[in-house]
C-alpha cells in the first residue's frame, strides 16, 4: 500500500477541513462523539472534501507510527446507497492497530457505537495499478480469501451521517477481525456464498455474495480502479475488506459475535463488559 495520501501540510488543506478532521480526531481520541462535520462546509460538502478530511487525519495517524495495512469498502448495499443518496461505494483506510484476533475481545471504550457486519476479506498477492481494473485484474492478484467481521463505528453523535459525514470519518471504520484460514479462489464463486451472522447465538443478519455489488469482485474491481485514478493503487500484501453481505447489527457489552460464511469458514468476536476481560 502506497502511503503517499497526500504530500501537502494541514498548513495548506482548506481551514474547514482541518476544523473537521480535528473534531473527528478529537471524537475518536476522547470517546466522546461529535455533531455532524457536513455543517462545517457550504451546502454540506462534497465527496471530494469528505475524502480530503479522511486523508488529512490518516496522514496524522502514519506521523504518529500507525501502519496502513489496506482498504476497506462500504456503502456497498445498494439500499444503503439510495438511503444517502449516492450511486457508488466508498472506501476507508485500514491500520494494523484495527486488527483483533478471530475470537478476540473488545474492550469498553474503545469504540464509541460499534455496529457489525459479516464480509469476504480478500489480500493480494499482486499490484492493482490499473485505472480501469477488470474482474480479471483481481483475480489474478488475489493471493487467498478470508472470512472476516467489521466492526464499523462511528464518532459522529448518534449516527447522524451523510455520505460527506462517513467518508471524512475514515468511511465509518472501526475494527476488524480476520478468519484464520487463507483459501485459494480457485474453485470458489463468491457471488454464491452464503452468510448468517449471530449475536449470543441468535441471528442477527443474513445474506449472499451476490448483495454485495453483484459480487464481492466486483466491490474489489471498484476499489481498484477507484484508488489508482487517485494515484494510491492497491498493493501487493494489502488487505481489501468488499463489504458487507448482510445487515449490520449493534453491539453492546457482553455480546459475543460469529459470522459464518459457506466455502469460507467462521469467524468471532466478543464485546467484554469489563476493561479487564480483553
Amino acid at each position: 500500500m502506497s502511503t503517499t495520501l497526500d504530500n501537502a501540510s494541514s498548513d495548506t488543506v482548506p481551514p474547514a477541513v482541518v476544523k473537521a478532521a480535528d473534531l473527528l480526531a478529537e471524537a475518536a481520541r476522547t470517546g466522546a462523539s461529535c455533531p455532524p462535520v457536513r455543517t462545517l462546509f457550504d451546502e454540506g460538502g462534497d465527496l471530494q472534501t469528505a475524502y480530503a478530511v479522511q486523508q488529512l487525519n490518516v496522514r496524522r495517524a502514519q506521523a504518529a507510527g500507525r501502519r496502513i495495512v489496506g482498504r476497506k469498502i462500504g456503502l456497498t448495499s445498494v439500499s444503503v446507497q439510495r438511503q444517502l443518496g449516492v450511486d457508488q461505494p466508498d472506501s476507508g483506510a485500514l491500520l494494523a492497530d484495527m486488527a483483533v484476533a478471530d475470537g478476540g475481545r473488545v474492550p469498553p471504550g474503545r469504540l464509541l457505537q460499534p455496529k457489525v457486519e459479516a464480509e469476504v476479506a480478500l489480500v493480494l498477492g499482486r499490484d492493482l495499478p490499473h485505472h480501469e481494473c477488470t474482474v480479471v485484474d483481481v483475480l489474478r492478484a488475489v493471493d487467498f480469501a478470508l472470512p472476516a467481521l467489521e466492526i464499523v463505528d462511528s464518532r459522529v453523535q448518534g449516527w447522524d451521517i451523510t455520505l460527506v459525514d462517513t467518508v471524512a470519518d475514515n468511511a465509518s471504520c472501526g475494527l476488524y477481525v480476520l478468519g484464520g484460514t487463507p483459501l485459494s479462489l480457485t474453485g470458489l464463486d463468491l457471488r454464491a456464498v452464503t452468510m448468517t451472522m449471530t449475536r449470543n447465538g441468535e441471528t442477527v443478519s443474513e445474506g449472499h455474495g451476490a448483495d454485495c455489488l453483484g459480487s464481492p469482485l466486483n466491490a474489489a474491481v471498484w476499489l481498484a480502479s477507484a484508488l489508482a485514478e487517485r494515484g494510491d493503487p492497491l498493493s501487493a500484501g494489502d488487505l481489501v475488506l468488499t463489504g458487507a453481505l448482510g445487515p449490520v447489527a449493534p453491539a453492546v457489552p457482553g455480546d459475543r459475535f460469529e459470522a459464518s460464511i459457506s466455502q469460507l469458514g467462521t469467524v468471532g468476536v466478543e464485546f467484554t463488559s469489563e476493561k479487564n476481560e480483553a
